[in-house]
């Protein structure tokens, strides 16, 4: 995730733009403030991911601090590399406090306490929490949803290390740290143990995490993610989700795929699709199980995904 360029009031006179011309750029959205006296390329903006523009608000909060502030929660999960899913905050900077420090700022959410040296890193040319700081704060202050998400994430970026290989002990190692950091706080420890119980680096992506959660919701328990079916030439497919308790198979299919250039790989769009239905119906024919796809459209709620199942036969037991 390249950082954007940020644009101070001089960057802007050196590019000939007085405050007129300012004014106008910023009504025609073809400059964009960041915070006061702080401004990026509106194309860059827009073009960027909502993480690439809470990263981008921080290190503009850093830029005009006279004391750079801990970027710390959601903000800090962004700069980390994980997703954020739905965060409401996401317009504003989540920083740690000192008890003594001065109150809020505007677009800034202050969370009181102390860190030890070791609770902080520079990333970024940004003070920010730990991964492992960012984990525990994540989860125990955001939606389960929220909160599973950023954890997957994160074991996954640490633990994952090609496919099919997953470092179980290291995971739960991780789990546990986090945890020990959790219970030094006063509030949340129930709502990150369920979290952190929960969390699994083997989802690749945030629906991935959210289609977990949906499908325990729904009553199925023996979920396997990340399942092995060999393919030819002894080549291996791995099918996002075994529901081992009915033996039938399930995929989320974020459409990003077929037309992501670095995804795609030099195929086009119409390849892909064809090289999936390919490797679709081979895992159908070799493992003789139900076989379901679906999209975000389909996890908003956990009845939405049941009746996707339910067209493919796919019920839970209970």
């Amino acid at each position: 995730m390249p950082p954007m360029r940020l644009l101070r009031h001089h960057d802007l006179v050196l590019l000939g733009m007085s405050p007129r011309r300012l004014a106008a750029a910023l009504r025609a959205g073809s400059v964009v403030k960041v915070r006061p006296g702080v401004f990026v390329r509106g194309d860059a903006w827009n073009a960027a991911k909502p993480e690439a523009r809470s990263v981008a608000r921080a290190q503009a909060l850093t830029a005009v601090s006279t004391t750079p502030p801990v970027v710390s929660h959601e903000t800090a999960a962004a700069v980390h590399g994980l997703p954020l899913y739905r965060a409401d905050d996401r317009d504003r900077v989540h920083v740690i406090a000192a008890t003594g420090r001065p109150g809020a700022a505007a677009g800034v959410v202050r969370h009181r306490g102390e860190l030890p040296d070791d609770h902080v890193v520079v990333l970024e040319g940004m003070r920010v929490t730990s991964l492992l700081r960012t984990v525990a704060d994540v989860a125990r202050t955001t939606t389960f949803e929220q909160g599973v998400t950023i954890t997957d994430a994160a074991l996954r970026q640490q633990f994952v290390t090609g496919p099919g290989r997953y470092d179980f002990d290291g995971a739960e190692d991780f789990r546990q740290r986090v945890f020990e950091i959790v219970r030094r706080a006063a509030h949340g420890q129930t709502r990150a143990r369920r979290v952190l119980d929960f969390a699994d680096g083997r989802a690749q992506l945030p629906g991935e995490s959210i289609s977990r959660i949906r499908l325990h919701d729904l009553g199925f328990r023996a979920i396997q993610l990340q399942v092995a079916v060999a393919g030819p030439r002894n080549t291996a497919y791995f099918v996002d989700f075994g529901l081992e308790d009915i033996a039938a198979l399930g995929e989320f299919d974020g459409a990003i795929k077929y037309v992501n250039g670095r995804l795609l790989d030099g195929r086009t769009s119409s390849q892909a699709l064809d090289e999936e239905k390919q490797r679709e119906d081979w895992i159908r024919g070799t493992t003789q199980r139900r076989f379901a796809r679906w999209g975000w459209p389909h996890l908003r709620t956990a009845a939405h995904l049941g009746a996707r199942l339910a067209a493919f036969g796919i019920h839970p037991l209970c």
